[in-house]
């Protein structure tokens, strides 16, 4: 694919961040979904093919009853055309949002830039993160679910954010580091800054009023 030299995010100070880290806080991880992965998975491309194939074979079966088989399939041969235009829509589709996509992993929280028509950056803090679920496949690539703590605050739209949330979570939805490379070793990579992060003591400063100065009797 020609690359014409221009960056749509060139203007991040960091790749991936909309602002530059704070001081203390460094990234230890960063990647984009698999675009293969995402089509499979996310996009359903093999239930979608397989739909078209059995409408192909359907047609075929049924209009042999009053024409040869040749003629039978030729014109069935529709659903195969469809199909694989629609495929390949979901392959572009997969291509475009993972291009698109940044997922950050430092050591106070996780950021997803997402969305190739409207882009925004979701912050994950570690103590809004209740609980995190991986779901791995044989190919080693898997998806890195995200379950906020309800009285967080923070709450996203299914809509908005798919296809990098939890499938079928619609209710509360758990934003997800979606069908990505080394999912077991990332994981592991998020559970460790979690667990740190987490057990680090927040210190606040309150100030406190001076006592009024009493003369010794």
């Amino acid at each position: 694919m020609p690359h014409d030299g221009h960056d749509d995010f060139q203007t991040e100070p960091v790749r991936g961040l909309p602002e530059s880290l704070p001081p203390g806080e460094h990234i230890l991880w960063q990647g984009q979904p698999n675009w293969w992965a995402l089509a499979k998975d996310a996009l359903s491309l093999w239930w979608v093919a397989g739909y078209f194939a059995f409408l192909f074979a359907w047609r075929t079966v049924g209009g042999a009853a009053t024409e040869s088989w040749a003629q039978s399939a030729t014109a069935a041969s529709f659903f195969l055309v469809l199909g694989a235009i629609v495929c390949a829509l979901l392959i572009l589709v997969a291509l475009i949002q993972a291009k698109a996509s940044v997922y950050t992993i430092t050591n106070r929280r996780v950021a997803m830039r997402i969305g190739a028509a409207l882009t925004m950056t979701l912050n994950l803090p570690y103590k809004q993160v209740m609980n995190a679920n991986l779901g791995l496949r044989k190919d080693g690539t898997g998806t890195i679910a995200l379950e906020m703590h309800p009285e967080g605050g923070m709450t996203f739209s299914y809509l908005m954010t798919w296809p990098h949330v939890r499938p079928w979570k619609m209710a509360h939805t758990q934003p997800a580091l979606r069908c990505i490379n080394d999912a077991k070793e990332v994981a592991a990579i998020l559970s460790e800054a979690a667990q740190t992060a987490v057990s680090e003591p927040v210190i606040e400063r309150i100030p406190v009023p001076e006592m009024a100065h009493q003369p010794a009797e």
